[in-house]
């Protein structure tokens, strides 16, 4: 009877206690399976998430990081039905309206009577070449200097330049032209001429044009009517290197000519005479520039016979230091 007793307690408690023991380990197992579950196979695109609440989703703890956003198709997504905000088109505060009395702060009456204007009459002196010079048969000095008054168009020109050779006026000039701009770079002349010279004078009627050439060469050309009706005419080419902006090298070019031999003037018919001289002057003011260079000069054809007949030199070079300046 015991025996009995004992097999059937047996029997009942087996299957208890597998039971119990099977639940001890309920906690692990599913977690096991759930990390072996490849979820890369699994088509989510059926599934309808609409019925899904997610506010109660803890999203702060979710590492983005690895997301690969260009694998997304937005393609599908309604982008019109988002609620986006609006801007306003009407400002917080409203631009009040412009009074009579805001028009008038703004734009003041004007006395034209108390308006200061530019003058209209101008002015200009400048001595291009106040220098002395030495050369190989002797020293001297020399001056070239213009200037006008006028406006924009119409100007009243000066020029003047000469030479003394051993304390004596060799040549020496007085031009008083009418100029007038038909160009912003040209200007016409017309007017009078007046040599001096140690035994005589002469007057010539001139007519020119001066300006800047392409390139930026200042050009001047001028022909002259004398009397008797010689015809003589005088063309000047200069051109200014700036090294700095204040070191400055300007050569020079000149030629003079004759239509006809004048022997008792020392003129013959052609090209009579050709000065180039190169100076380099430094600025210290725009105004005020010394300078430094050589010079060289001959004559030609006639000219020279004649001035060589008379025992002086057809042909000098020169050093020449000197400044120039303009008011």
């Amino acid at each position: 009877m015991k025996m009995l007793t004992v097999a059937l307690l047996s029997a009942i408690a087996g299957p208890a206690w597998a039971q119990s023991h099977a639940h001890a380990h309920t906690d692990t197992a599913p977690a096991a399976a759930q990390a072996a579950v490849d979820h890369s196979k699994m088509d989510h695109s059926k599934m309808d998430h609409s019925n899904m609440d997610h506010s109660t989703m803890d999203h702060s703890t979710m590492d983005h990081g690895g997301v690969d956003h260009a694998q997304m198709d937005h393609s599908t997504m309604d982008h019109a039905a988002m609620g986006h905000g609006t801007t306003p088109v009407a400002p917080r505060e409203p631009i009040p309206e412009v009074t009579d009395a805001d028009r008038a702060a703004a734009f003041p009456p004007i006395n034209h009577d108390a308006m200061e204007h530019a003058p209209n009459v101008h002015s200009l002196l400048l001595i291009n070449r106040l220098e002395h010079w030495d050369g190989q048969h002797g020293t001297g000095q020399a001056w070239e200097a213009s200037g006008w008054v006028g406006g924009n168009i119409n100007r009243l020109w000066l020029r003047s330049e000469g030479e003394r050779n051993g304390g004596r006026t060799e040549s020496s000039d007085l031009e008083v032209l009418y100029g007038r701009s038909v160009s912003p770079w040209w200007d016409v002349l017309m007017g009078v001429k007046q040599d001096f010279r140690p035994a005589d004078s002469r007057t010539w009627a001139a007519f020119g044009i001066q300006g800047l050439a392409p390139y930026k060469f200042e050009t001047s050309a001028t022909a002259y009517v004398g009397e008797g009706g010689q015809l003589a005419a005088t063309v000047e080419v200069e051109y200014e290197l700036l090294l700095t902006n204040r070191l400055i090298l300007q050569p020079l070019v000149e030629a003079t000519l004759a239509a006809r031999d004048e022997p008792e003037h020392g003129m013959g018919a052609g090209l009579n005479k050709v000065e180039a001289g190169l100076r380099l002057r430094y600025e210290f003011s725009r105004r005020f520039a010394p300078y430094i260079g050589v010079s060289h000069e001959r004559l030609f054809g006639d000219t020279a016979d004649y001035h060589q007949a008379a025992g002086e030199h057809t042909r000098d070079t020169r050093w020449v230091a000197g400044v120039r300046v303009w008011f």
